[in-house]
């Protein structure tokens, strides 16, 4: 809340749900089948968005701007370093 930079509104949350790619899945999650999607938001900024889908609505974990530090170039892989 401290950085405005990085508040994702709701409709950034619905085009990466509606546009966006799945680039991890968790299906042994304790919460239920889930995984983290790519989208992007407002002037094109990277937007993770972890959901699972139920039965009767898709439940939204977190959203997140993700940080260049953790991901690759093009926010799809994990890397270490």
């Amino acid at each position: 809340m401290l950085r405005p930079d990085r508040m994702i509104s709701t409709l950034e949350v619905r085009q990466v749900i509606a546009q966006g790619e799945v680039i991890e899945d968790y299906p042994e999650d304790p919460r239920g089948h889930s995984c983290l999607m790519l989208g992007f938001g407002d002037a094109g900024r990277a937007l993770h968005v972890c959901c699972a889908p139920k039965d009767e609505y898709l439940a939204i974990i977190t959203a997140y701007v993700p940080d260049e530090n953790e991901w690759s170039e093009d926010f799809r892989v994990r890397v270490s370093r």
